[in-house]
């Protein structure tokens, strides 16, 4: 598989709610838009508010966003209105997590990786 592109759809029970919380109260920037959808850039992937849904999501499903400063990232979300559903903490896998949740109950994980943690060591070997 050649993979090119990729990105994640999310139908929210309520467009406009959705579509604001992930631009104003995130601050996601804007890949585009079309009729019935927004595009928001998410790192390395995209972020599509698409459609409509009659139900929430599953319990199962999270979206995962890496951010540089999670101290930073969760006081602003509180200045903003948002209270994370749990707080920051260094989990057993040594990746600093706080959790959310979008207006549908989709799961926001922030995750900062701290600078001593191998995601962020050089593991090869020595040069001589």
């Amino acid at each position: 598989m050649d993979v090119l592109n990729s990105r994640i759809l999310l139908q929210p029970r309520d467009p406009e709610v959705t579509t604001a919380f992930y631009r104003d109260t995130l601050g996601l920037a804007i890949y585009r838009e079309f009729p019935g959808g927004t595009v928001f850039f998410a790192g390395g992937g995209l972020l599509e508010i698409v459609g409509r849904a009659s139900t929430g999501p599953s319990e199962a499903m999270a979206l995962w966003l890496q951010v540089r400063d999670l101290p930073a990232e969760l006081a602003t979300l509180r200045e903003r209105g948002v209270e994370p559903e749990r707080e920051a903490r260094r989990e057993p896998w040594g990746l600093d997590e706080a959790w959310l949740r979008d207006p549908d109950g989709v799961r926001i994980v922030l995750v900062q990786i701290p600078a001593d943690h191998p995601l962020r060591t050089d593991v090869r070997p020595a040069a001589d």
